[in-house]
């Protein structure tokens, strides 16, 4: 008898807390997306995959957000065609991170970078952070 109440017991726990991961892995309210780039050339057909998943998701897209990491930051300030991209990204609401450590390790002043370009610290550990958030991550 006490053998099969530690079973029940024991099963119930596993089913229960399982269902209970489920549930916080995933969020059925909005799709939210994250693309890490090491190439700002990329920014031109995230722009686009970004347009395209908003009319797909209709009501349930969320945030669009890329971070630019590695040595591709060198090609960033005063580079007018970016600069260009990067309207069109505030006017699609995808929010543009450059990676802090990359700016640092290229010794650029973080004061260079466009106006609309929010610099974090640590663009890996932030798109972790992001993934944590439940937003569904690329690598490109």
């Amino acid at each position: 008898m006490k053998n099969s109440i530690l079973f029940i017991t024991t099963l119930f726990i596993l089913l229960f807390g399982t269902s209970q991961l489920q549930a916080q892995d995933i969020n059925l309210k909005s799709n939210n997306y994250l693309v890490l780039s090491k190439n700002i050339k990329q920014l031109k057909p995230v722009l686009l995959t970004a347009n395209e998943l908003a009319k797909e998701d209709g009501k349930n897209y969320g945030a669009f957000y890329v971070i630019i990491c590695g040595k591709t930051v060198n090609d960033i300030a005063n580079n007018s065609d970016f600069n260009t991209l990067l309207e069109k990204a505030k006017s699609q609401n995808v929010k543009v991170f450059v990676c802090g450590i990359s700016l640092n390790k290229f010794n650029i002043d973080h004061n260079t970078m466009p106006k609309n370009l929010e610099v974090t610290p640590n663009g890996i550990l932030h798109g972790f952070q992001l993934t944590k958030q439940g937003f569904i991550a690329l690598t490109i």
